[in-house]
């Protein structure tokens, strides 16, 4: 029996559809740069040589990832960010394909 994909959404919150950008569009245009930024500043601190401007962009960075997750989540509860939920025989194919990985990993026993 095939499972079907189901959407993980709250209902909609309706804002208007014109031209001009809404509520939505601009949380998800926000949403969008915080990503943006926060994958920038990823590779920033594994590439940054100085301690001290390390700690400084992994506040930023930790200020940004927070920003980015309270947009997400404002756009979930809006029902305006849905997800697919995950059949669960994938999800335990997955479980069993990487717990035979921690006799491999040199710091997890």
């Amino acid at each position: 029996m095939q499972q079907q994909n189901q959407k993980v959404q709250n209902p909609e919150t309706n804002v208007p559809k014109n031209a001009q950008m809404n509520e939505r569009d601009f949380i998800n245009d926000m949403l969008a740069t915080e990503k943006y930024m926060t994958d920038s500043f990823c590779t920033a601190l594994n590439e940054a040589s100085c301690d001290h401007l390390y700690q400084d962009i992994s506040t930023i960075f930790n200020e940004t990832q927070d920003c980015q997750r309270n947009l997400y989540n404002l756009m979930f509860k809006n029902g305006w960010y849905s997800l697919e939920a995950a059949e669960q025989q994938k999800i335990q194919q997955s479980h069993q394909q990487f717990s035979g990985y921690t006799n491999q990993l040199p710091y997890i026993h």
